[in-house]
């Protein structure tokens, strides 16, 4: 039987878990087995840098805190997984993908989004999305379009009065 400070160490890994996965907006599981050590640091500083962290804990620590927080995520609890925790959806995901895609090691498997467990697809769709200041350069170019047809269409409206006189 363990000890009552093996008890309580376990139980405080588990609330440590439960309250990562209750207040990050994106989750992240993956496999890592067969990363370097360097890869690895090389990956945290990444996730660092977008306001997220990668932590590895036993699965069946894990599998306590997930029910504790009535998410079933069972069938992706087997062998070595590491999680990504982000602050943010789209940056965490966007720089873990990035990594993944040069090194074979990381296999992603499951994730949380916004409290609500999603699938391989839907974080490569999440990972597909630009970055906040790609987006802000395709809406004002969007706007800047329909300001360069306005003043055209002034200009013609213009024209045809001067024309008129």
């Amino acid at each position: 039987m363990a000890s009552a400070k093996i008890l309580k160490e376990k139980e405080k890994t588990i609330n440590e878990i439960a309250d990562k996965f209750k207040n990050s907006e994106s989750v992240v599981l993956f496999t890592y087995q067969g990363l370097t050590v360097a890869d690895f640091n090389t990956l945290r500083s990444e996730l660092k840098k977008v306001n997220g962290n990668v932590k590895v804990y036993k699965n069946t620590l894990t599998k306590r805190a997930l029910d504790s927080l009535n998410i079933n995520m069972d069938e992706f609890l087997d062998g070595p997984n590491a999680i990504m925790f982000g602050e943010n959806i789209i940056e965490c995901i966007k720089a873990l993908t990035k990594f993944a895609k040069d090194k074979d090691a990381i296999k992603i498997r499951a994730g949380i989004i916004s409290g609500e467990l999603v699938n391989i697809d839907t974080i490569s769709e999440y990972a597909s999305i630009p970055s906040l200041e790609g987006l802000l350069s395709m809406f004002a170019g969007g706007l800047m379009e329909h300001v360069r047809k306005f003043a055209v269409g002034i200009n013609l409206y213009a024209k045809k009065l001067e024309e008129e006189k």
